[in-house]
């Protein structure tokens, strides 16, 4: 194997094994930031020593074991916690007379609980929003500050920065290696839940730059979700996000053209959806359904995902449930985004007009003001009710306020079929 491809593996075995990694050490020397150092300088010896060693037969064990010599020194160093760093040699020492090349979740003790506290850690509330989303991605998603900035189209130091600020609150915030009970866990879980579907949006439709989607994001996102999904298996609005995400991402390969040009929802080829996803998408749902209650902010969102993906064709869509299903989710989680969301569901289900009546009713909300999706959906409105000059006017505004390059050209594209007209 030649240097480049023990690289290569590297890179996999800690795409795999980091937040495992992390996770366990985050338990043994309770600061997350000094866990990843610990995981990132076991990392560093792996480079330098499996291209002249070979990759062991378990290298996530190695890892594992290298990290926690690494946690040794740290106490020694420190001249702190005697008493820790003795166990801890006796552990390790223990796990070598086992061969820690049987190294298995099982084997490790409660690393299915660690890596749920490590979940609850990055998106602790504590945080800021940017802070949760870059260190759940660095912890977690196993990505470089360098591949969060270039995902998130931002400066690498920014990244880096945010990333120093989170580990430094979350120690000065003394925030417990711990899964939070009560009223505590559902604060706490919408905040994770919330961080994930940041993550995945970004991917599905991205904000700004050259790339109508960025395929990489939405696989760390679902990679997550399912994770979560595992580990929290009795929380129906989990099984609701990943059923969420599942169905949307199914739609990936009919988005964009050959070109990378935006594909629009009713235009797609649905022999293209990922039938796969759609499958696991639905079970998800039905999983989250069987748990009881009414169904959640994400679990709703998901059931209308599901009405689309059960369509064969577009014609076929059930309109009408989902209008129905959209009032449902304005009761329950009202935002200005879900009642944009719904207009469009209202114009399907009962005409353009219907649609152009709560649309105008959002026209003067301050938090939509910059956003090109307002005029963009209200153009449409026009455009079908053959308004084409106002329909043209909302179109270019659309195309003035986004910051996707794809986007614009779509919008600028529909502005120039108004005046065609």
């Amino acid at each position: 194997m030649t240097a480049t491809d023990t690289h290569r593996a590297i890179d996999a075995v800690w795409r795999i094994e980091s937040a495992r990694i992390i996770a366990g050490l985050t338990r043994i020397v309770r600061d997350v930031g000094i866990a990843e150092e610990l995981a990132q300088d076991a990392l560093v010896a792996a480079l330098e020593q499996w291209p002249e060693s070979g990759i062991p037969d378990n290298p996530g064990a190695w890892l594992m074991a290298t990290a926690k010599h690494r946690a040794i020194d740290h106490f020694r160093r420190n001249k702190l916690l005697e008493r820790k760093h003795e166990e801890l040699g006796r552990e390790l020492q223990t796990q070598q007379e086992m061969a820690v090349a049987n190294f298995e979740i099982a084997e490790d003790g409660d690393i299915s609980d660690d890596l749920l506290r490590l979940v609850f850690i990055s998106c602790h509330p504590v945080l800021s929003t940017e802070g949760r989303v870059a260190l759940t991605l660095r912890l977690l998603g196993g990505l470089t500050t360098d591949e969060i900035a270039r995902a998130f189209l931002v400066p690498e130091p920014t990244v880096a920065q945010r990333i120093v600020r989170a580990k430094r609150t979350l120690s000065e915030a003394k925030v417990p290696f711990e899964v939070p009970r009560g009223p505590d866990l559902v604060a706490r879980l919408s905040s994770v839940l919330e961080v994930i579907y940041l993550v995945f949006n970004e991917g599905y439709s991205a904000t700004s730059g050259d790339d109508w989607m960025r395929p990489a994001l939405c696989e760390d996102a679902l990679r997550l979700g399912r994770i979560l999904a595992e580990l929290a298996p009795n929380e129906p609005e989990v099984h609701g996000l990943v059923a969420l995400m599942e169905i949307q991402a199914s739609r990936a390969g009919a988005r964009a053209g050959p070109g990378g040009e935006p594909i629009l929802l009713l235009d797609q080829d649905r022999a293209r959806w990922d039938q796969l996803l759609i499958h696991r998408g639905l079970a998800a749902l039905e999983r989250a359904e069987r748990l009881g209650g009414a169904l959640g902010n994400y679990a709703m969102q998901a059931a209308i995902a599901a009405c689309h993906a059960r369509a064969r064709t577009a014609a076929e869509t059930d309109w009408r449930r989902i209008a129905s299903l959209y009032d449902a989710l304005a009761r329950l989680t009202p935002s200005p985004i879900v009642e944009l969301n719904r207009t469009v569901a209202h114009a399907m289900a009962f005409g353009p007009a219907a649609g152009l009546e709560l649309i105008d009713a959002l026209v003067s909300e301050p938090s939509l003001k910059s956003y090109h999706l307002l005029p963009s959906v209200r153009g449409d409105f026009l455009f079908k009710l053959r308004r084409f000059a106002e329909a043209q006017t909302e179109f270019e505004r659309g195309a003035s306020l986004t910051r996707n390059a794809r986007e614009r050209e779509l919008l600028l594209d529909r502005a120039r079929a108004c005046a065609e007209e």
